[in-house]
């Protein structure tokens, strides 16, 4: 395992719940009367992609407009705005055991890489709250509009292992969605589910292990699915062990 390449929203933070607000507030600017609550929005994000899930959404509510493609373009774009202000105002915190993982990662010479269905933008302003050196931890960043097909196509994860030079045995995948599952699986890399608030009642066959969150010392990690322990904290070396096991056993 030479590298770890990170899914963003739900994996890095519990971003859709500000993905959420944000998309009510553009509609809101924009004068429609459409509001997400929780429930529909988690059906919605069956949905990958920001513009993807407002005309899917559009398509199938009768009394919505009908908007044109670069009316739906320029909305998500103003929702990427407000979206932004919720990040940058420290409304959206990282996961437990996130930030402990990178730094030991690049302690033990472990590289970073993203691929993601979400915006490169909203992807540099989540990392640089950690700090403006952040961002720079990252050997690469693969974003949903740098990419033909989005997720559960391995188009992000395809390229992620070609700018990093890597054979997909060679990386890790953390997730939290079947969709992403589903694109590392098909891209040929093992998975780490970490599931979030959104995707908790997902299905996560074939999945290395699937935990609740990477875990701290003060707040281990609960294991739904996988090598039984208790006390989890998630380490380089107990990815590599779990890697080792489902390797010699199949």
């Amino acid at each position: 395992m030479q590298a770890l390449i990170f899914d963003v929203d739900g994996v890095i933070a519990e971003t859709e719940e500000g993905h959420r607000l944000a998309f009510n507030r553009a509609f809101a600017e924009a004068g429609l009367e459409i509001e997400w609550n929780r429930e529909l929005y988690e059906r919605l994000l069956w949905v990958t992609g920001g513009k993807e899930r407002i005309a899917h959404y559009l398509y199938h509510c009768p009394e919505c407009p009908k908007l044109l493609e670069a009316d739906i373009a320029g909305l998500h774009r103003r929702k990427t705005e407000l979206y932004n202000q919720i990040v940058r105002a420290g409304e959206v915190p990282f996961r437990p055991g996130v930030l402990r993982l990178w730094r030991e990662a690049r302690q033990k010479g472990v590289r970073l890489g993203i691929a993601t269905t979400t915006s490169l933008e909203n992807v540099q302003v989540l990392l640089e709250q950690a700090g403006p050196e952040v961002p720079g931890w990252f050997e690469c960043i693969v974003a949903g509009d740098m990419v033909a097909k989005k997720k559960p196509a391995p188009d992000v994860y395809i390229q992620a292992l070609q700018q990093m030079r890597l054979k997909p045995g060679e990386a890790l995948a953390i997730e939290d969605s079947h969709n992403g599952l589903i694109a590392a699986q098909q891209a040929g890399l093992p998975v780490l589910i970490t599931y979030s608030h959104y995707t908790r009642s997902q299905c996560f066959e074939g999945a290395l292990a699937v935990l609740d969150h990477l875990g701290e010392p003060e707040l281990p990690a609960q294991v739904r699915q996988g090598p039984k322990s208790t006390g989890l904290v998630v380490t380089v070396e107990l990815l590599r062990d779990w890697l080792h096991l489902a390797t010699t056993h199949g």
